[in-house]
């Protein structure tokens, strides 16, 4: 059995004691992502525009792990506002329209920064290994 974890720099990562992505054999499993570059938030008061840079750096996590977004088989999406389900919704059909993961998107009251909109995590298989 081959396990292998990435991290991505954050400090929270050590402090809070995980990994941005772990991949055991053909199967890979990406932490929740949101829009903070480090202490920058990026898009702040746009759903689309988080998402989007979330989407850029699980890709970049996948791809460290030998993976791209073809193999995501499943996307979970917390969002601060379900209104929002259409700008997110057009941000994750954008990079996943061919693919069709199984999709989960749900509301919750808050993220863990009070500006972030969405945070996404998602699980990948890689079928030719």
């Amino acid at each position: 059995m081959m396990k292998q974890k990435i991290g991505s720099g954050t400090t929270w990562e050590d402090s809070v004691g995980y990994s941005r992505a772990i991949r055991i054999d053909n199967r890979i499993e990406v932490a929740g992502t949101t829009a903070m570059d480090g202490e920058q938030l990026i898009g702040k008061g746009d759903a689309y525009k988080q998402t989007k840079f979330i989407f850029e750096k699980i890709e970049t996590a996948l791809n460290q792990l030998g993976a791209s977004l073809a193999d995501v088989v499943r996307t979970r999406m917390y969002v601060t506002n379900i209104e929002d389900w259409e700008a997110i919704g057009r941000a994750h059909g954008e990079q996943f329209r061919t693919i069709k993961p199984v999709a989960t998107m749900v509301e919750v009251s808050r993220l863990i920064h009070p500006d972030l909109k969405v945070e996404i995590e998602v699980s990948a298989i890689l079928m030719s290994e």
